[in-house]
């Protein structure tokens, strides 16, 4: 697995995202009918479209994004370290144009790849459409359009571990303990992302929260590729 692929190559990402809103009141009313025809499936046995809104973060069209880590192996490190730097706070097109540019200046090559968990169903087209939203071009390596399967260079950990068996979703958390990696959700997880920033104002708590996913993806990395994991002091934090 990953044989022909330098990790040198790989740039590490993962996102946090949040609604749009704090609460489904504060969406005018066109927005109230969309998301409710949106969740339609759900809405029954008390279940209310405003009682679901936290998940509209999962959804590209009601959500943002606050946070995009990414990390990397250096290329001019003789050893496999990791540098960690994240774009985030509350100005979501200030997180994707400077994230853009960092991919379109630092990966646009035909040896470079991006790589998260879960990231073909997830992270990937939502960071696409809200770069559309945003009026944002779609960085070059993120832009499948036209590709053939062969020329695009996104890898996903959760699609490498299926082996091409789709019955099961197997969370981050899981594989981490399957490959005896410390848990990456020993603080918050995904569920408390929304809470944490719309009651706590605590952006830099899932900030370190973002980071230490993609630290467990490069650790699977490692694993896949029959290597030693990272210790502590080889991972390197920029912001």
């Amino acid at each position: 697995m990953l044989d022909n692929i330098d990790l040198r190559n790989i740039l590490v990402i993962d996102i946090e995202t949040v609604s749009q809103f704090s609460a489904f009141e504060q969406l005018d009313e066109i927005w109230q009918k969309l998301w409710s025809k949106k969740m339609h499936y759900l809405i029954k046995d008390g279940v209310t479209a405003a009682t679901i809104y936290e998940r509209a973060a999962m959804y590209s069209e009601f959500g943002k994004i606050i946070c995009i880590s990414a990390g990397c192996f250096p290329q001019n490190d003789a050893e496999y370290r990791f540098r960690v730097k994240s774009f985030y706070g509350d100005d979501e097109k200030n997180i994707l144009s400077g994230f853009s540019e960092m991919l379109n200046k630092n990966y646009n090559t035909e040896n470079h790849y991006i790589a998260a968990h879960n990231g073909k169903e997830f992270d990937y087209p939502y960071i696409a459409r809200r770069c559309l939203i945003n009026g944002i071009s779609i960085p070059a390596i993120l832009n499948n359009s036209g590709k053939k399967p062969w020329e695009i260079r996104l890898l996903d950990t959760m699609d490498m571990w299926k082996f091409g068996d789709y019955k099961n979703f197997t969370s981050l958390n899981l594989l981490a303990a399957v490959f005896g990696i410390n848990s990456p959700k020993d603080d918050i997880d995904g569920s408390k992302v929304g809470s944490v920033y719309w009651k706590d104002n605590d952006v830099e708590r899932i900030r370190i929260y973002c980071e230490k996913d993609i630290v467990t993806v490069a650790q699977l990395l490692l694993k896949f590729k029959g290597m030693e994991m990272l210790k502590e002091e080889d991972v390197a934090y920029t912001n």
